[in-house]
């Protein structure tokens, strides 16, 4: 099977747990502050991977890319308080289009930092994905929150976070790649609940485990993918993430599933399928 469709496969297994942990963080934000929910979603991302650690514990925190990891971490942290604040502020329907708008900055990014080409038929496959997202949404009938400024910084610090897992595959493995970011982003995610803390009920225990191990799994997946294909060819697939959140608050919220929703899903899977066609160019020397 092509390098680049088992990256694809990584990246819809990815969304769905990143559409999963959006789906528990929407739910846990009803009696929880959300500034908790990522350090718990950090810290229990980072106690999945201590038996790694434990087989790894001769070379586990060597790298040639200390810079790079702490730099993901920030990068990382700062895109999920905010993503998590507009999660907690509008519909989950709305807030997914954080995570729809960060294919459109990865070429680019790819493109200034990493020296990768971007063609013109993959910008507006990009494009073309981009659009059937707005008519999934329909943003123009139902209007967007102002808290769609701070969804697009939030975006673009995660295409950013993507495209350094692309730079440190060179030389680091998914498997470290994601521990860095576990262990920097609970250190890093702690310093808020310092300043207020909220014990949190008996009963969401189990919800904020699982959130922890969904989102260790997305980011294992995704770190893989981005590591076997450049992220300005798999990236487009990040937009299915917006069906599988559809699907979740159809299921456990009751939200109607429209006829744009539809047409928006056809428009985004062409989209990948071109994107599937895209030939491989050289990076620019």
């Amino acid at each position: 099977m092509p390098a680049v469709v088992i990256a694809s496969l990584l990246v819809l297994l990815a969304e769905l747990c990143f559409a999963g942990v959006s789906a528990l963080v929407k739910h846990l934000t009803e009696t929880l502050p959300y500034q908790h929910l990522v350090f718990f979603r950090n810290l229990f991302a980072f106690l999945v991977l201590l038996p790694w650690l434990y087989r790894k514990r001769a070379t586990a925190f060597k790298t040639e890319a200390l810079g790079l990891h702490l730099l993901r971490a920030v990068a990382g942290v700062a895109a999920m308080f905010l993503f998590f604040m507009v999660i907690a502020s509008i519909p989950l329907a709305q807030a997914t289009l954080v995570l729809l708008m960060a294919p459109f900055f990865i070429p680019l990014i790819s493109h200034f930092w990493l020296g990768e080409h971007i063609s013109v038929r993959l910008i507006l496959t990009i494009t073309t994905g981009f659009i059937g997202v707005l008519i999934f949404l329909n943003p123009f009938a139902t209007g967007l929150q102002p808290m769609v400024i701070v969804a697009v910084i939030a975006a673009l610090l995660a295409a950013w976070t993507k495209t350094i897992i692309r730079k440190l595959s060179v030389t680091e493995s998914p498997s470290k790649i994601v521990f860095y970011f576990s262990f920097f982003a609970s250190l890093l995610s702690a310093f808020p609940l310092l300043i207020q803390w909220q014990p949190l009920p008996a009963e969401s225990w189990l919800l904020v485990a699982a959130m922890g191990l969904l989102a260790v799994i997305g980011q294992l997946a995704m770190t893989r993918a981005f590591s076997i294909a450049s992220p300005s060819r798999v990236g487009v697939f990040t937009y299915s993430s917006v069906i599988f959140a559809a699907f979740m608050g159809f299921w456990f919220w009751h939200e109607p599933v429209t006829w744009h929703m539809v047409a928006g899903t056809l428009i985004i899977f062409i989209a990948g399928y071109h994107a599937l066609r895209q030939p491989r160019r050289a990076p620019i020397q």
